[in-house]
């Protein structure tokens, strides 16, 4: 597949809403009374609307010339989906961080999905055309050139590299300034109160909504299975807390109508609290475009396993569970986690932070696949660079198209009644 084939993207006309198609067809086992608030948020912007769309770009890059060789992908890569966050020693490190549709796949699909998402970032922060087509060849040199690097690389040392605040960058030092404040007791005070002696999670519907005491009870207890997930170490740690309360929590944009519930727990005192997420996991939206000769038999462990492989460090209570016909992942709530908000990217920032990413997607591909082999097929010229610049830009106007039929079609809703799960 020559690199310039890359490019390949033809805008499709707008149509009628069964281009649309991929985006419901994910919705199968989410909470229907959910889906509209998914919708709001999708329609605030293109790249509101990207965010929520990974399905139908799956679709799309299903139909599109492949190199046939495949890593591990972070199936939903772009530019919100990278961020800090705190290791097991407390070192504040930026990877990916964000993993519900990762699948062994197409290395080349997260490379378009991020480069389209630049594009995207760049153009509601108000930057020029000429800066965001910049930041996507800056973006796929960084990418290149950091595979020349890892495929070199003794495997025991491509294991351990980080990207850390030792690194002299304007930007990281500001994302890492804002995850040293994203902290359990930051959490504790903006998520709870305390009522008749006791701490309590807020009730405010819809981002936080109590649940009744028999699921409470049921997601507490999958936190014993969850446990055997763990290393004995970490296990022990873990059970060393104990919870006290559950909510219900509306989070992201594309996992929005997926059952996400909080459990606050407590350690050594009123001062040591752990707030653990249990997110329900349904198969990446990749799934129906690839092989199936490798069958994923818990969707909680995909991700789990997919986040591991990817980053170099993960957070040390990462694993999975299940419970009521369901799969779920488990980690911290936001323990030091941090994004960049694409709307501070500027003309200086834009580029700096693509060839960021170019390195940090490297690095996982990298980890996941054959770093020489992907390397000798980018190359050193900017064929590559050029090639995924124009999907990107192409691609970008597409979303455009389909954002604007989507805020002309009337979305299917659910009118069914407010479902029990997340009854009082």
């Amino acid at each position: 597949m020559p690199r310039l084939s890359q490019a390949t993207w033809t805008i499709l006309s707008p149509g009628t809403e069964d281009r649309l198609r991929p985006i419901y067809q994910v919705n199968r086992d989410r909470l229907p009374q959910l889906l509209p608030e998914k919708y709001k948020r999708m329609r605030r912007s293109p790249f509101a609307f990207f965010r929520g769309a990974a399905a139908l770009m799956a679709a799309d890059l299903a139909t599109t010339p492949k190199t046939g060789v495949v890593v591990q992908i972070c199936g939903d890569a772009h530019v919100r989906n990278l961020g800090a966050y705190a290791a097991l020693d407390g070192t504040l490190v930026f990877d990916l961080n964000d993993f519900d549709e990762t699948i062994i796949g197409p290395w080349e699909w997260d490379v378009k999905r991020l480069a389209t998402s630049l594009v995207l970032a760049g153009r509601e922060s108000g930057q020029s055309e000429a800066c965001c087509e910049g930041s996507v060849r800056a973006f796929v040199l960084s990418y290149r050139t950091h595979l020349q690097t890892f495929g070199e690389m003794r495997f025991a040392r491509l294991a351990r590299y980080l990207i850390t605040r030792q690194r002299r960058s304007p930007l990281l030092a500001q994302i890492f300034r804002e995850a040293e404040r994203v902290t359990p007791l930051r959490n504790l005070a903006k998520l709870t109160v305390q009522r008749g002696g006791r701490v309590r999670f807020h009730n405010e519907a819809p981002v936080l909504e109590h649940i009744s005491p028999r699921l409470a009870h049921d997601v507490v207890t999958a936190l014993g299975k969850y446990a055997g997930t763990l290393n004995a170490s970490r296990r022990r740690t873990f059970e060393r807390y104990r919870p006290v309360d559950v909510t219900f929590k509306l989070v992201g944009t594309g996992s929005v109508g997926t059952r996400d519930y909080v459990v606050l727990m407590f350690g050594n005192g009123p001062s040591d609290p752990l707030f653990m997420q249990v997110k329900q996991e349904l198969p990446s939206c990749f799934a129906p475009y690839l092989p199936r000769n490798a069958a994923v038999h818990h969707q909680g462990r995909r991700v789990a396993e997919g986040q591991q492989m990817m980053q170099t460090l993960s957070d040390p209570f990462l694993g999975y569970t299940s419970f009521g016909g369901h799969e779920y992942l488990v980690r911290q709530l936001a323990d030091h986690k941090a994004a960049l908000d694409p709307i501070e990217l500027d003309r200086r920032t834009l580029p700096e932070y693509a060839i960021l990413c170019g390195e940090v997607l490297a690095k996982g591909h990298a980890r996941t696949g054959d770093a020489a082999l992907l390397a000798g097929y980018a190359g050193r010229s900017a064929r590559l660079d050029r090639a995924i610049e124009a999907f990107a830009v192409t691609y970008a106007d597409q979303v455009k198209t389909d954002y604007k039929l989507f805020r002309q079609t009337r979305r299917p809703t659910s009118r069914s009644r407010h479902h029990r799960e997340r009854r009082v």
